[in-house]
């Protein structure tokens, strides 16, 4: 294993926490679902392409280890405190009151979307990764990622009194 790779996971695992985050809905889960993300990620470096995108790789991987998760927890049940829910900017623009209010708001908000429309929403608004890119790391077609987006754009704006909803 390189230096290069172990310094590039550690590079990602910010955006895997948010990513993470935005699946489960609580910090704690995500930064398990995290570190699982990362052991795999080591245990099977051979597995890696060097010159291929090494974020879209750990998405694939978070996201993988959220469905057997969910999977698993079908038969046991699970419960989510939106309490804890989180997204996070890591401090870096949300420092008015009113910016902070805005972040918890979108935050329960995006807490109510489906899951496919939540995980489009936050690699393409969070994680800045284009269309053609989350459509890999979910193994979609680029027009069901652009629907799914645009459904959660208009379910989300109402809930945060931005528009009315569906454009005429």
């Amino acid at each position: 294993m390189t230096d290069v790779f172990r310094r590039d996971l550690v590079t990602l695992v910010p955006k895997l926490r948010r990513f993470a985050r935005s699946l489960v809905g609580n910090a704690q889960d995500a930064d398990d679902l995290v570190q699982a993300a990362c052991e795999k990620a080591l245990r099977n470096v051979d597995q890696f392409r060097m010159g291929t995108r090494m974020d879209s790789w750990m998405y694939r991987i978070v996201q993988n280890l959220w469905l057997d998760d969910k999977r698993r927890d079908r038969t046991r049940g699970t419960t989510i405190d939106h309490e804890d829910a989180y997204l996070s900017d890591e401090g870096k623009a949300a420092q008015l009151p009113e910016d902070r209010m805005m972040l918890a708001q979108v935050r329960t908000a995006m807490a109510t979307l489906p899951v496919g429309q939540r995980e489009v929403l936050a690699l393409i608004a969070i994680e800045g990764l284009s269309y053609r890119e989350t459509a890999e790391v979910l193994d979609l077609p680029v027009g069901t990622v652009m629907s799914r987006l645009s459904r959660a754009r208009e379910a989300l704006l109402p809930k945060l009194g931005l528009s009315e909803g569906r454009r005429q």
